[in-house]
């Protein structure tokens, strides 16, 4: 509302100012005309002039702008799809800025073409609103990366390996290879279970044995099968590996063990920095990175066997394991199936619901 008065305004001020430069014109002499007409023309030619100059020097600057922008989302590794758009937004509000100060330069009244713009921006900002959320999070995700192309997903009912992640919308593959759409507005604002970030998972099994029948000897049974198979980790101490592996590195280089560099304060950073020390960083950061990348995935408890409840018609015991990520399902199914082939071998029986009537006459 106020923006359309605003405009309405600007239009009468320039019929007003058109009407008073045409009285202004009727009113002069022919003589006046032809006297001043030269120097106005002179007028015109310079900004003519400098407007032209300004345009390509402009063009030059924004040229040298979006090579060093693009350089920049180049050497951040930025996704293609987001890195396109963003160079593509600042192309066009660059050429929007040189082209408003071109027209000033001649003499154009801008404020009305700035009005006019606003208002249209609002008014597609208003029919776009569920597009430009999408486009919102698609942004956050890219830039901040809660998952990545190949992660296996579960996020707004559907469960699937992502396949691509776009401006607007990411998508994702069904394990039954159906490929789901799911706008990124509400990817960016929801719960996600991202089931690869992490090398590792515990995996648990809940059983059902017969009251009377020893705990003891299933969990023995159970711990024996997880003993022989190497896809079940045991626990060990990640912190100690992590030390050990770097000092072991360092000393092979010649170097004496060290520790992580402390962070200065900002003022120091900022009046302090050299580029050796900087690089120093970088190359420590650089081997431990390497390093962690060649450990064993590392657990927080051996595998265990527990009484998880005293059902109605059986006693309930729960087995947990820890496997690596992409041995998930495939130790699951396997002692789904071996439990129950095996475990009856140490007098394990596995009851069916019952229920005792007692029937009074």
């Amino acid at each position: 509302m106020f923006q359309s008065t605003e405009i309405t305004d600007k239009a009468a001020q320039t019929v007003n100012e058109i009407s008073a430069g045409l009285e202004q014109l009727r009113n002069s002499s022919i003589n006046d005309l032809f006297r001043e007409l030269p120097q106005r023309l002179v007028n015109f030619a310079i900004d003519i002039a400098i407007a032209i100059l300004v345009f390509y020097v402009g063009k030059f600057i924004i040229k040298r702008i979006y090579r060093i922008v693009a350089t920049i989302l180049m050497r951040r590794e930025v996704e293609k799809s987001l890195s396109s758009f963003i160079l593509s937004f600042v192309k066009i509000v660059l050429y929007f800025i040189l082209i408003i100060t071109v027209i000033g330069i001649l003499g154009i009244e801008t404020s009305s073409f700035l009005a006019l713009f606003a208002s249209a921006g609002v008014a597609i900002g208003m029919a776009l609103s569920g597009t430009l959320q999408n486009f919102a999070g698609g942004v956050l995700i890219l830039l901040l990366k809660p998952y990545k192309i190949g992660d296996y997903i579960e996020a707004q009912g559907y469960a699937g390996t992502v396949r691509e992640i776009q401006i607007f919308h990411t998508i994702i593959t069904t394990y039954d290879n159906k490929s789901i759409i799911i706008p990124n507005g509400g990817l960016s604002t929801s719960s996600i279970n991202n089931w690869s970030t992490q090398d590792y998972r515990r995996v648990e099994w809940e059983i059902a044995i017969s009251y009377g029948d020893s705990v003891d000897a299933a969990r023995k049974a159970i711990l024996d099968m997880f003993a022989t198979d190497p896809r079940i980790l045991k626990k060990v101490d990640e912190e100690k590996i992590v030390l050990e592996e770097y000092n072991k590195a360092l000393a092979e280089e010649g170097n004496s063990p060290t520790v992580e560099p402390h962070k200065r304060g900002l003022l120091y950073r900022i009046f302090h920095r050299k580029s050796k020390v900087k690089e120093a960083i970088e190359r420590w950061q650089e081997k431990q990175d390497n390093h962690l990348k060649t450990l064993k995935p590392c657990v927080t408890s051996d595998a265990s066997v527990v009484v998880n409840k005293l059902a109605d018609s059986s006693l309930l015991i729960e087995a947990r394991a820890w496997v690596k990520n992409t041995d998930y399902w495939s130790v699951y199914y396997h002692y789904n199936e071996r439990f129950y082939n095996e475990l009856p071998n140490y007098g394990i029986n596995f009851p069916f619901p019952q229920m005792d009537l007692h029937i009074k006459q």
